[in-house]
């Protein structure tokens, strides 16, 4: 129903920044909650950084806080995230994902993208 296509990855150094954004299509976008995961290599897939459809509502992984912003732009179907002060332990395919409830766990979700890799050197 929905498609999911991200952008926005790529290689930084420690400390520096990128913007992920992730383009929905399909359905209505404001009607989803829409986070953020990511996975390392032989690691499961954890929760980044989740928002409510109105936007109002927002959620942050401990390793992320005051570093990460999510954000959505309904007029635009797109959902952000800002990432500041990278750090070399942010490497990690990172996926949008999307569900009716929202959440913290990668079941709650029902959409995802194909990930994109974010690559931090030190």
């Amino acid at each position: 129903q929905v498609q999911l296509v991200e952008s926005g990855g790529g290689l930084v150094q420690a400390g520096g920044s990128l913007r992920l954004s992730c383009a929905a299509s399909g359905r209505t976008f404001s009607t989803y909650a829409m986070g953020w995961f990511r996975q390392a290599p032989g690691k499961e897939r954890e929760f980044v950084a989740a928002i409510s459809w109105s936007g109002g509502s927002t959620y942050y992984a401990d390793s992320v806080k005051g570093r990460f912003t999510i954000s959505r732009d309904n007029a635009k179907n797109t959902v952000y995230l800002q990432m500041n002060s990278l750090k070399p332990e942010d490497t990690a395919v990172y996926y949008c994902a999307a569900g009716y409830t929202g959440g913290v766990a990668v079941s709650l979700y029902d959409y995802w993208g194909q990930g994109t890799q974010v690559t931090v050197s030190s």
